[in-house]
């Protein structure tokens, strides 16, 4: 009989450590087993209740990229007029980078189009200079050749005006070949 009650224990036991380890958590993002609503845990990484209105929709934090994106406008808003501000030491962070590539911006005078944005790419050596000339990635539709090409010799002007950028030794040794996105907005004239 205590054999019998061992064996029983010893199964117990085994089925408890088993459950336990099919439902520990695996702490790699986005490597979890899909959960359900009938499994009466918390599903990872967010919980959704049957008796909340609407789907269920988990909350994952994707990681972000490894694309350097930056906008930048004719005429900024108030709450972002700190942003164009030039730093007034080396670039150390990537926040400099882009305040230092907000105040070069000079758009063109002549042949401007309200609302035109054009983006372009390139990428930065470990000297502060270009790798090759920005590439043209976007442009607004419908817009005449002649305009699109003031606007790019503009950004190429503004460009070419801020270099040499003088990078920390750790910034430029991570931004150095990293292509950088910027897009361009002229949003002057628009609130008239």
């Amino acid at each position: 009989m205590w054999r019998s009650i061992f064996i029983l224990l010893l199964l117990a036991i085994s089925i408890a450590a088993a459950d336990a380890r099919r439902r520990q958590i695996n702490p790699i993002p986005f490597a979890h087993e899909p959960c359900s609503v009938l499994d009466g845990r918390p599903c990872t990484p967010s919980y959704c209740s049957p008796l909340e209105p609407g789907p269920c929709i988990p909350e994952i934090d994707y990681p972000y990229g490894q694309n350097l994106q930056l906008t930048i406008q004719s005429v900024p808003s108030e709450a972002d007029r700190a942003k164009y501000q030039r730093p007034d030491h080396d670039l150390d962070t990537i926040g400099d980078l882009f305040a230092e590539l907000r105040s070069c911006w000079s758009p063109p005078s002549d042949n401007m189009r309200a609302g035109m944005q054009m983006s372009v790419r390139f990428s930065f050596n470990r000297a502060g200079g270009l790798i090759g000339p920005p590439r043209l990635t976007f442009a607004t539709s419908g817009v005449p050749a002649e305009i699109r090409t003031t606007y790019l010799n503009a950004i190429n002007a503004s460009l070419n005006a801020c270099l040499p950028l003088k990078f920390t030794g750790g910034l430029a040794g991570a931004l150095a070949g990293r292509p950088i996105a910027i897009r361009y907005v002229d949003n002057r004239g628009l609130g008239k």
